[in-house]
């Protein structure tokens, strides 16, 4: 049966996450419920990353099997009707033809997030970024973002009552970029562990606000224990950019 990737991106604030959910809005089910009334038969899509309510995605990935196959000339067509279905806070972006056997979540490599937080009150930024207006050591938030490109175990930064067979993960990137008026961090690696993201930055942020060391964060580390993180950041800082195949 024929396979399709379709391409979305995504504004999180009115939902309870990525992934279907009994009696809850999710992206999947105003995704499935479009293409449902579209092309008038009933679609179970498969996603790549599984975002938490909340979170915003700059790129994200579905993908289902169906025996109507659009012609290749309508694909953009069929993009347009979608989003003239969907709610103004989801577009789709593409629709892809793929091989039978690819699939948007083992076959991605890396996925890419960003956290932004910022430090002056701005109305714009409110429900996009985390308004934190304390005192920050930057130097100790671009040193902690270094010393995890060191890491592989990152069991620390991973949320309890998680199904994972390993807490072993490869970072590719980490790195804080700070403007006058705001901190994006930038992580790239092969997996995420489920809350690692938010497991980071609130513990980075912690550490540079109260001046500590980098021997503590090593130590944070090393210990194993998700009760030496700090998750006690928003989720609507945090958005998915990219997922590389």
């Amino acid at each position: 049966m024929p396979r399709f990737f379709i391409e979305v991106a995504y504004k999180g604030t009115n939902y309870a996450g990525f992934q279907r959910q009994d009696n809850a809005i999710t992206i999947q089910s105003e995704v499935e419920k479009a293409l449902k009334i579209y092309f008038r038969q009933d679609f179970l899509l498969t996603g790549s990353s599984r975002t938490d309510a909340g979170v915003h995605a700059r790129q994200n990935f579905f993908h289902f099997d169906t025996d109507f196959v659009p012609l290749q000339e309508n694909y953009s067509r069929t993009v347009y009707h979608l989003n003239a279905i969907l709610p103004p806070d989801i577009v789709a972006r593409a629709l892809l033809p793929v091989a039978p056997e690819a699939h948007c979540r083992f076959d991605a490599v890396s996925r890419t997030y960003h956290y932004t937080v910022y430090q002056r009150k701005d109305p714009f930024l409110a429900d996009t970024a985390f308004y934190y207006p304390y005192r920050i050591n930057t130097e100790i938030l671009d040193a902690a973002a270094s010393e995890l490109r060191n890491q592989t175990d990152f069991e620390t930064f991973s949320k309890k009552n998680t199904q994972v067979f390993t807490f072993q993960c490869s970072i590719l990137s980490s790195e804080w970029t700070i403007t006058p008026d705001r901190l994006i961090y930038s992580v790239t690696a092969n997996r995420f562990l489920r809350g690692m993201v938010k497991g980071l930055v609130g513990t980075m942020l912690k550490l540079a606000t109260r001046g500590e060391t980098m021997d503590r964060f090593r130590e944070i580390i090393g210990s194993h224990n998700p009760a030496q993180a700090n998750f006690a950041v928003p989720s609507h800082g945090l958005c998915l950019q990219r997922v590389s195949f």
